[in-house]
């Protein structure tokens, strides 16, 4: 497998933009029978995603993958131990094969794909020079047209075509694929916060709080997030989607005293609130309403409503009316805020102000001085 010398390009239909595409180029080494298929990048997701739908094109696997030694498969390049990537590995193991590199600045081992990406180029890439794609589909659906004619084109020098050589000599040897294709997986680290869970992907996962501070592995798949300790598997969830900051937390990984938060439930929050005023009602839901887990809004509720113990029933409600007045979703901290710098006092103090009736102020007004000083009448001599 290697990728191709010469990029396609794919119109941008807003800009008019050319945007490259890369070929990625798959070769049997017996009977030449080829694959190949355009991708926006050469990262490790389009190399792998490359590698499982040659697989399902040649119908099977081979025994031995011979890459070369490009930093998406291979992290450290050694002729007696390679580094091979994590993911490209755990792929290949996926599927019941080997990953040999070839040797750095040695084509030869694997000649078969070198010699065929100038015929490809040729066969593909300069055919379809002076044609315009508008979408990477597009681009990939002329080329498997292409590529089948390719496979199919006689040989020059012997008989048979790729695709006949590959079906009566080579496809018997390929190893069956699994029921289910790999699944794309990333692996990361993060670290357990305080409230034991980790953030990836600007989303929250509970993991069992005994593991509060550690540095755990974190494996990623489209549907799955898998937490890793110490090469032990600690837990895993369903993989969050949408908008960032998204909690999933299982009980089980609570410790104790968050448990008994659970007792609680939104509708006793709400009618503790109704025993102080309207607005912090209308603060109580709006915090509980902001969490897809109403659960993970009790401790706020319960730090607001406790704020009355502090300052007063009054005072609480007059906070939350101010915050209100910010924003429709206030949150714990600013209605605390509003406690600690006594605002809340300025709408009583204004309202008390527009109830009095106010006296005039003669030291509002300027000195108006009289005629006498400007020399005029009444100005004795």
């Amino acid at each position: 497998m290697d990728w191709a010398g010469k990029n396609i390009y794919v119109v941008d239909w807003d800009t008019g933009a050319l945007i490259p595409c890369y070929l990625f180029v798959g070769v049997l080494a017996y009977s030449l029978y080829t694959y190949v298929e355009a991708f926006f990048s050469m990262d490790i997701q389009s190399w792998i995603y490359a590698h499982v739908n040659m697989f399902c094109y040649f119908r099977g696997t081979t025994r031995m993958l011979i890459p070369d030694n490009l930093k998406t498969g291979v992290e450290h390049s050694d002729w007696f131990a390679p580094k091979i990537n994590k993911t490209y590995q755990e792929m290949a193991e996926y599927y019941n094969t080997a990953v040999v590199p070839a040797r750095v600045r040695h084509p030869k081992d694997k000649a078969r794909v070198e010699g065929t990406l100038g015929v490809v180029t040729t066969w593909i890439t300069a055919a379809l020079r002076n044609e315009k794609f508008f979408s990477l589909s597009e681009l990939n659906q002329v080329i498997c047209d292409r590529l089948e004619t390719f496979n199919h084109k006689p040989f020059q020098k012997k008989e048979g075509s790729r695709y006949s050589v590959y079906l009566s000599d080579e496809k018997a040897f390929l190893t069956p694929l699994p029921a289910t294709p790999y699944e794309l997986s990333q692996w990361k680290q993060a670290t357990v916060q305080f409230n034991y869970h980790i953030s990836v992907e600007k989303m929250q996962y509970s993991v069992p709080y005994e593991y509060i501070k550690q540095v755990v592995v974190v494996r990623l798949t489209r549907s799955m997030v898998e937490v890793f300790y110490h090469h032990q598997r600690i837990c895993s969830h369903k993989r969050l989607y949408g908008h960032s900051g998204q909690y999933s937390t299982l009980q089980a990984q609570m410790p104790e005293e968050h448990q008994k938060y659970l007792e609680w439930n939104g509708e006793r929050f709400i009618q503790w609130a109704h025993k102080i005023g309207t607005s912090t009602v209308v603060t109580v839901k709006s915090i509980l309403a902001s969490y897809k887990l109403e659960q993970q809004g009790y401790k706020a509720c319960m730090g607001i409503l406790k704020l009355a113990d502090k300052f007063g029933v009054e005072r609480l409600e007059a906070a939350c009316q101010k915050a209100l007045t910010y924003t429709p979703h206030p949150s714990y901290k600013s209605v605390k805020n509003i406690l600690s710098t006594g605002q809340d006092k300025i709408i009583k103090e204004g309202s008390m102000q527009n109830t009095e009736t106010s006296t005039p102020d003669t030291n509002s007004y300027g000195f108006t001085r009289g005629a006498q000083y400007y020399g005029g009448k009444g100005n004795d001599k």
